[in-house]
């Protein structure tokens, strides 16, 4: 498998953790606990991951 595509793929589900997270402290769900401004952290580190894997799964070319 190509190496690219599977650090891509980590770094898009690593993303969508942190989008998660992120947004669970935001809303102060139980068992996370951040303030609203520390909850930005994880969520622009998550959106920078996210769509870094994204684009990097989408420029990689298939050899065959």
């Amino acid at each position: 498998m190509n190496q690219k595509r599977t650090f891509g793929s980590l770094l898009t589900i690593l993303g969508i953790i942190g989008i998660i997270y992120g947004a669970l402290g935001f809303l102060h769900v139980a068992g996370v606990s951040l303030s609203k401004i520390n909850s930005l952290v994880p969520f622009g580190v998550g959106l920078i991951f996210f769509f870094a894997g994204i684009n990097l799964v989408k420029a990689t070319g298939d050899r065959a």
